[in-house]
């Protein structure tokens, strides 16, 4: 059996929750907006075929992280046969003799079956070369297969995606919070743009877009400082979090569903059905709504039963896509007007008497900011730590000076991300176009390259004669290229959109 490190494990069904609640975040409250643009038929075939490239990818990270183990594996059986041979280098030639003879080695060399006998030997089997038993992250596995271009654009790619992470929760929350405030609230003809211009309340002289830059601005101010330490969240806040996050999902799949079965038969919302303009949002937004590989060794290594995985992770990608498509169907077809950000449509009306759906609304509209302020700080030190890992030599950040480490890096963190979202409000072109540009990265580029190094590695470490248990379905070169075409043809579509 492969080594058991020491570290806390949970059964299979906690791993499908954990994974599916990873998954299902803030890209899933831009996808009805995203559905709006590129019309309900076109969206769900795209939805289906995203889920499934991003599916693809995600074995090629499980399979990586199989030869990563392998690796590490193997290397540290050469380190034993070696203190071995140091072991019996002084002993009579007598007593070595049989142990080489037994070993099938010459010269000292002492192989597999030499140490058959040791109690090490039980945890490095041949058929137990591959395994997920030891936790190896992304960038772990980018420096054991990358070369030093490799490992540059990968934290590169990580930055930016990171950088498009704190961007996206800080104008999610900030215009909820703007939303809650302001008395004067999105119309049906409204737009983004029109923020600049619409008062907040009667009279007032701060426009909506003013009160949303305060609002952004108390945000920062909050949370921006957690970027100067290191916290941790704690198991008790994600379980807030979590069920703060099944309730909200829940509650507006359950309105969006009773607006349609109320609506007047003599004006039905009819959405469009297919509109290829509207393809860039949809596909930005995708690739950010299934987004989880980069976190995937943690997930993944502390199940216990680890040969379950990959039925796992196919009854989850299968579950999620089923519930984007209920609450983007729901939302286009509840709503003539859907916000970029889905929680907007359930902003507080003044006109509403019941307490309980008043408070319910209110609930709503706040939910990005219970659950997005939970995450700011652990992103915005995740990003300070990769940029500090991409300019500077992690072997010796302690000598360099103060400022640069404890100032220069936290404040290149934090004030990108406030600088783009001073200027825009928009969350679904912010999701469109970290989706597009790093999430196609981190979801396709890395993932590709990383299990092609990783196979050839193997095959040259160890050889052909052990299989991989934990290998992709998708096992030719066929389907790295087919990812590799289906990107290139994602990022063309998107830049087009762009410099129109």
């Amino acid at each position: 059996m492969p080594i058991r490190f020491a570290q806390e494990e949970y059964p299979t069904w906690i791993g499908f929750i954990f994974i599916f609640n990873l998954i299902v975040g803030t890209g899933a409250l831009t996808l009805p907006s995203a559905f709006g643009h590129a019309g309900w038929l076109l969206g769900s075939i795209l939805i289906v075929v995203l889920a499934f490239a991003s599916y693809m990818t995600v074995t090629f990270v499980i399979e990586t992280m199989a030869c990563a183990n392998a690796i590490q594996n193997w290397r540290h059986l050469q380190f034993i046969k070696r203190d071995r041979v140091e072991e019996h280098r002084g002993e009579d030639v007598n007593e070595v003799e049989p142990l080489v003879a037994a070993s099938g080695g010459d010269d000292g060399d002492i192989t597999d079956a030499s140490i058959e006998q040791t109690p090490l030997n039980i945890m490095y089997c041949r058929n137990q070369y591959y395994s997920l038993s030891k936790k190896i992250e992304l960038g772990e596995m980018a420096n054991l297969f990358f070369g030093r271009v490799g490992r540059f654009l990968f934290y590169f790619c990580l930055a930016v995606y990171l950088y498009g992470d704190l961007s996206i929760y800080s104008a999610a929350v900030a215009k909820s919070l703007r939303d809650v405030l302001c008395a004067y609230n999105h119309s049906s003809n409204a737009t983004d743009s029109d923020d600049f211009n619409l008062p907040c309340w009667e009279d007032s002289l701060f426009s909506r877009f003013d009160i949303y830059r305060l609002c952004l601005m108390v945000f920062i101010g909050i949370l921006g400082p957690f970027v100067f330490f290191n916290v941790q969240k704690t198991k008790y806040l994600q379980l807030v979090t979590v069920m703060f996050r099944w309730l909200a999902f829940s509650v507006m799949i359950s309105i969006a569903i009773h607006r349609i079965f109320a609506q007047q038969t003599d004006e039905p919302i009819v959405p469009k059905r297919v509109d290829v303009n509207g393809i860039p949002y949809l596909i930005g937004t995708c690739i950010y709504s299934f987004m989880c590989h980069h976190s995937l060794p943690s997930l993944l290594t502390p199940i216990s039963n680890k040969r379950r995985i990959k039925s796992l992770i196919s009854m989850d990608y299968v579950l999620i896509c089923t519930f984007y498509l209920s609450l983007a169907l729901t939302g286009i077809f509840a709503f003539s007007d859907i916000k970029d950000l889905y929680t907007l449509n359930f902003v507080p009306n003044s006109d509403q008497d019941s307490i309980f759906l008043k408070g319910i609304e209110y609930f709503l509209a706040l939910f990005p900011v219970f659950t997005l302020s939970t995450s700011f700080p652990i992103i915005a030190i995740t990003l300070r730590s990769n940029l500090q890992t991409l300019f500077l030599d992690t072997t010796q950040v302690e000598s360099y000076n103060f400022f640069l480490r404890q100032v220069f890096f936290p404040l290149l963190a934090i004030v990108p991300p406030i600088v783009v979202c001073f200027f825009t409000e928009s969350v679904i072109s912010l999701v469109g176009f970290t989706g597009c540009y790093a999430g196609t990265g981190i979801q396709y580029l890395i993932p590709v390259f990383l299990v092609f190094s990783a196979r050839r590695a193997c095959e040259n470490i160890i050889g052909r004669g052990i299989a991989n248990d934990f290998r992709s379905p998708f096992k030719g070169n066929f389907w790295l290229l087919l990812i590799l075409s289906w990107t290139l043809g994602c990022l063309v579509l998107v830049t087009i959109d762009l410099m129109k």
